[in-house]
């Protein structure tokens, strides 16, 4: 299916370190591989490397936080406010440590999705994120691993799942080691995936 036969996605994307899922994301739009565009980049953290790296794409970008607003409230509000104002018609959390407040999820309900480093439900939930999902999956002994995208609901971890894949967990795999391959992963898979949303054939 060509691009032009598909919807255009808008997209505002949520980062609060290095926000290479983004990039990944906005390079695809960039290339033509997915029909989309990034409208929107919000951070939690003035020094992530994910705002810096929406300035390089000139993708407009926004520090929002406690610090800037410091009622929850009021961040929640300025949030729903940006994404407005940018056109956003799905919000895609990458690797945002924060949650969202009760005005986006009420807006942007069945639209907003996460990408989790594990095939949820195992290894979710308040605290497992990074390298603290890969060292339970280490530890546990386990042989197979993933990468879980899913609908943002207001605890963590616990909306729809939308798709999973999975990874194996090789002998003598490292924390780092595992890390890398799944990272690796997460960035094409998080791509198909808005893909399949833009063609239809995964409806939200």
């Amino acid at each position: 299916m060509k691009c032009e036969d598909t919807k255009k996605l808008h997209i505002a994307i949520f980062a609060s370190h290095t926000g290479t899922n983004m990039q990944a994301i906005i390079d695809a739009c960039r290339r033509g591989d997915l029909n989309g565009e990034v409208c929107a980049v919000i951070s939690n953290n003035s020094n992530s490397q994910a705002l810096e790296k929406a300035r390089i794409a000139g993708v407009p970008e926004y520090h929002l936080s406690n610090k800037t607003y410091p009622e929850e409230d009021e961040l929640d509000e300025a949030i729903c406010k940006v994404l407005t104002e940018s056109g956003a018609d799905i919000v895609a959390l990458a690797g945002y440590m924060k949650k969202l407040g009760p005005e986006v999820l009420k807006h942007y309900k069945g639209r907003i999705l996460n990408i989790h480093p594990s095939l949820l439900p195992k290894y979710g939930g308040k605290g497992m994120y990074g390298t603290h999902v890969h060292r339970a999956v280490i530890d546990a002994g386990e042989k197979t691993t993933g990468v879980t995208i899913h609908l943002v609901e207001e605890e963590y971890d616990t909306g729809k799942i939308i798709r999973q894949c999975e990874i194996e967990v090789l002998d003598g795999d490292t924390i780092d080691t595992l890390s890398k391959r799944v990272l690796e992963r997460e960035h094409a898979f998080y791509v198909e995936t808005l893909k399949l949303i833009s063609e239809g054939v995964i409806k939200l």
